[in-house]
């Protein structure tokens, strides 16, 4: 992660992934380009703009109603006004904020995009995102509210009208007025020019912003559900050879090589394996959740491959209508704004996800039960001769296990099923792409929670078993562990000890798997 990066840089080229998360998430500066190459590229689509509005050639948006009211025409003196008026009856969304993070995210995905230089739009807009950022003045953006075609238009309103002053942001840890915030921060309310209210709403980067965020957290989910399984592996006697390379060079998907391979690289031994295997007859195959590691969250790898590259490639895209050919002067107006491919891979996403939190819980199962946890005590409780009575251990964390991997399978619905015409049937047929990536980010936080428990346990039993020392990397993850969460002897509240492992899944390299 590029989180140490001096700045990222804005000036038409491809920003990569690491570097929107390094923005969104550790607050690297942006930087807006004032190179002469830049420059001109923004100044020549702007001047198109304004001599088709003075030739009374008709521009979507700027001198024509929106969406279904296109067929209405303004004169030029009215639409140099007229259009921050879209940022204002859009301010109907509903429901809690989309995250600090998310939105940081999906300021400078509209940043990419207007660089571009298809829009028409200024460098001083640039810079007021820009300024928005590096200051840490985060729109307040209720989540509820977009179909994902024509644009994120509800939730982008929200970005668009706290640049000219208007409605709440976050800064410094409070909520306040986005007119507040500025004054604190030295920032003087923004002035649009024609077109560019529309140019802030009318593309895909809410959803694409929440999508960055959830494909970061999906790796480090990916990262954290192999060290539990290696756990899971070592404290149920399982058969390592499950995983030796030759199955996965028998069916070469990359991502079951790589699972395969890291858990085998957990589970070196400093002496023979076989001596840590249960050796009864029906040990000789483990069940699926163990055996089939590779193959369930390998498909959750190579997933996460070709949706960080179209992630990319939608923040990198001018996602906005019209568009102005910088060859010929044309006005197009077409439907970059649909969110298609976020859709599809936010419903891929969640699909892998949530396959995922179902090998833990499953794993947790096996760890709990003394019917098929190779002779650890039922629900992993520890004995304690000193004290009298009955105690339960992990009993009831395998029941919320079990309820919040059927609320992340539940969800796995895909939300580009849903299409619903809207807008008098201009919008008749839409991504639902924001709620696609919303459903993901939910599912993010579920199969996190999953994967708490699901360590939690897995560490109870090798704590148990009392033998990691012979497997030097799950010794060494073991204390990690230990440093957010003691071992359970007595039974006690576990709610604090799940999120502080879900911290440590999102933002530490607890859980860091070697390329």
């Amino acid at each position: 992660m590029n989180r140490n990066k001096t700045a990222v840089v804005i000036d038409g080229s491809y920003v990569n992934f690491n570097d929107m998360v390094a923005v969104a998430r550790y607050g690297v500066p942006v930087q807006v380009s004032r190179a002469a190459k830049f420059v001109k590229k923004m100044e020549k689509t702007q001047k198109i703009l304004m001599d088709s509005m003075r030739k009374g050639i008709p521009v979507y948006g700027v001198t024509t109603g929106y969406g279904k009211s296109c067929g209405k025409r303004m004169p030029m003196e009215v639409a140099l006004t007229n259009g921050v008026n879209i940022l204002r009856f859009h301010g109907c969304g509903t429901g809690e904020p989309i995250g600090i993070e998310e939105t940081r995210a999906a300021m400078l995905c509209r940043m990419i995009c207007l660089a571009r230089g298809y829009s028409g739009v200024s460098i001083k807009l640039l810079q007021q995102m820009a300024d928005f950022l590096n200051h840490g003045i985060t729109p307040v953006v209720p989540c509820e509210g977009s179909v994902g075609a024509s644009g994120d238009l509800t939730p982008m309103s929200y970005i668009g009208a706290c640049l000219m002053g208007e409605r709440d942001v976050v800064y410094k840890d409070k909520v306040m007025s986005a007119s507040v915030a500025m004054k604190k921060a030295g920032i003087k309310p923004y002035r649009y020019l024609p077109k560019e209210p529309l140019s802030m709403v009318n593309g895909t980067t809410t959803m694409t912003g929440i999508a960055v965020l959830a494909v970061e957290r999906a790796s480090r989910i990916l990262s954290a559900a192999v060290y539990a399984t290696a756990l899971s592996m070592h404290a149920l006697k399982g058969n390592a050879r499950h995983f030796h390379p030759v199955i996965s060079e028998a069916k070469p998907f990359p991502g079951q090589a790589f699972v395969a391979a890291q858990i085998t690289r957990l589970l070196k031994a400093n002496g023979s394996a076989w001596l840590l295997k249960d050796d009864s007859l029906d040990a000789l195959q483990d069940p699926y959740s163990l055996r089939c590691a590779p193959q369930v969250a390998g498909v959750l790898y190579d997933s996460l491959e070709w949706i960080r590259k179209w992630v990319e490639t939608e923040a990198n895209s001018s996602n906005d209508n019209p568009i102005f050919d910088p060859a010929t002067g044309e006005v197009l107006m077409g439907g970059n704004f649909y969110g298609g491919h976020i859709a599809f891979a936010m419903d891929g996403l969640k699909a892998a996800l949530a396959s995922v939190a179902d090998m833990c819980d499953r794993q947790v199962m096996l760890l709990v039960c003394p019917n098929l946890n190779r002779g650890l005590p039922g629900d992993l409780v520890r004995t304690n001769d000193k004290k009298k009575g009955l105690r339960h251990g992990f009993k009831a964390m395998s029941i919320s296990s079990s309820a919040l991997t059927a609320e992340a399978l539940k969800a796995t619905m895909p939300a580009a099923s849903f299409s619903r015409s809207t807008e008098s049937h201009n919008q008749d047929k839409v991504s639902m792409g924001t709620i696609a990536a919303r459903d993901a980010e939910r599912i993010c936080t579920l199969t996190e929670r999953v994967i708490a428990i699901h360590l939690l346990a897995a560490a109870q039993a090798c704590d148990i078993r009392d033998n990691t020392k012979t497997r030097p990397m799950l010794a060494d993850v073991m204390e990690k562990i230990r440093l957010v969460s003691a071992p359970v002897v007595e039974d006690r509240a576990m709610d604090r000890d799940i999120e502080n492992i879900c911290t440590a899944i999102r933002y530490s390299d607890f859980f860091k798997m070697k390329p």
